[in-house]
């Protein structure tokens, strides 16, 4: 088993599944499109380089590592709207 192009899948899933999880409610659906793309692309360099072991371990790791982020970081600080969002300083 290839550490590097495992800890390589681990970082892309990962990313894509932080990217589904941190967007915003009214995004949610185009992040996910986006991040469908990703995947399709991550299952095919895994055909064509034979490393179905690897992105296996990967998307277990990468499971891991968002859940863990969900429940140290995500379930105290929620995604809000971008409505919400109030910017310091400005006049109006």
């Amino acid at each position: 088993m290839d550490l590097s192009t495992t800890v390589l899948l681990t970082v892309i899933i990962g990313s894509m599944f932080l990217f589904i999880q941190r967007a915003e409610p009214k995004r949610r659906l185009l992040v996910a499109v986006i991040t469908l793309l990703v995947g399709v692309l991550v299952r095919n360099y895994t055909f064509y380089r034979d490393v179905h072991t690897e992105a296996w371990v990967a998307l277990g790791a990468a499971l891991l590592l968002n859940f863990l982020f969900w429940l140290l970081i995500g379930r105290y600080n929620p995604v809000s709207s971008s409505d919400e969002i109030q910017v310091i300083g400005m006049d109006d």
